[in-house]
């Protein structure tokens, strides 16, 4: 049943835009080659090449957990581990599946902010060839953060460089890329500038179910195609996920909607700022508003308006926007908000 509350729990809430449909049904038209063999996957990896570089390979897959996964056994040996944020979906939200998959281990970082810093690589770099510890070999950001944040270039690059000075290989999580380029005003390749390989995620951004490991150097995915096979990822009727990918790349589809979220985002925080007894938490940069508010009154707003409580022991919320986000759905929120906290 639909939940007729308007939804600012996750882009995910969202549904499908439009041309996504009109893709998806328009891919139906006939029969086409199985596992990638078709006209509409070739398509779409051209495009992401033209965001990513013409050496990159990209490889669709089903969800965002089978791309951090899969990204990551390219990188890594079973004895090995990845740098991560404490906050970081690989750790706090994956169900253990990296370290299932891997057979590594994660070593989580503390980052109040959801960011890495060359300063908290160094200190997470330890026992390197001692046999007994697992040794370091990735390291994982998100872009944008799960605290809303997103990592400039100049960050992004520090972060690249730590990562280098150790000898350690770079994946990015890319689920909100787009949101992370619309803030920096640049391509998705350049938002994740120096990464061996992205998970990159259109779903949140509108699509259905588009998710993609891109290798900007195609050294990296010598061996990809067996493990997505071995992994339970590999679709056999791809045109369908990849029908996607053109959809949103071919006329810059993915930059209006992943700018319009994070505009309603910008506005919301804009709203609820000087609220009396509300607190924006996290920068916002992106389509996501951390906020803490009296928790007493959080029950009685999420029976209006679908949102996480993100932090019970403070009250600290989530609100996320998407791509149907209307400025009515935002100000509706933060007129609802002052009157239950004022009256």
């Amino acid at each position: 049943m639909r939940d007729e509350r308007r939804g600012f729990a996750s882009d995910n809430a969202a549904g499908v835009h439009p041309r996504v449909i009109e893709a998806v049904v328009g891919a139906n038209a006939g029969h086409a080659h199985a596992y990638g063999d078709d006209d509409w996957t070739r398509r779409a990896q051209g495009l992401i090449r033209e965001q990513f570089g013409e050496q990159s390979e990209a490889y669709f897959v089903f969800n965002g957990t089978g791309a951090n996964v899969t990204a990551l056994q390219a990188l890594m040996r079973s004895f090995e581990a990845v740098i991560c944020p404490a906050t970081a979906h690989i750790n706090r939200d994956e169900c253990g599946a990296p370290e299932r998959f891997t057979g590594g281990k994660l070593l989580p970082v503390e980052a109040p902010d959801g960011k890495l810093t060359p300063e908290s690589i160094d200190g997470a770099v330890r026992h390197v060839g001692f046999e007994h510890a697992s040794q370091p070999r990735v390291v994982s950001i998100t872009q944008s953060t799960e605290c809303g944040t997103v990592y400039s270039r100049e960050d992004l690059a520090a972060v690249v460089a730590a990562a280098r000075s150790h000898d350690l290989r770079v994946h990015v999580d890319g689920a909100r890329l787009a949101n992370a380029a619309a803030s920096l005003g640049c391509t998705l390749g350049q938002a994740c500038e120096g990464a061996d390989v992205v998970s990159f995620g259109l779903t949140k951004n509108g699509a259905m179910i588009a998710e993609a490991v891109v290798f900007p150097l195609p050294s990296c995915a010598e061996r990809f195609r067996f493990i997505r096979k071995q992994s339970a990822q590999l679709a056999s009727k791809m045109r369908f996920v990849a029908a996607q990918y053109v959809a949103m790349l071919e006329d810059g589809l993915w930059l209006r909607s992943a700018r319009h979220a994070n505009a309603m985002a910008a506005l919301l925080a804009e709203l609820v700022r000087d609220v009396p007894g509300v607190r924006i938490t996290q920068a916002v940069q992106a389509n996501e508003v951390f906020a803490e508010m009296p928790a007493e009154a959080i029950p009685g707003l999420q029976a209006e308006f679908d949102f996480y409580t993100w932090d019970e022991r403070t009250g600290e919320v989530r609100w996320v926007t998407s791509w149907d986000t209307t400025e009515d759905d935002v100000r509706r929120l933060a007129e609802r908000l002052a009157c239950r906290l004022h009256g």
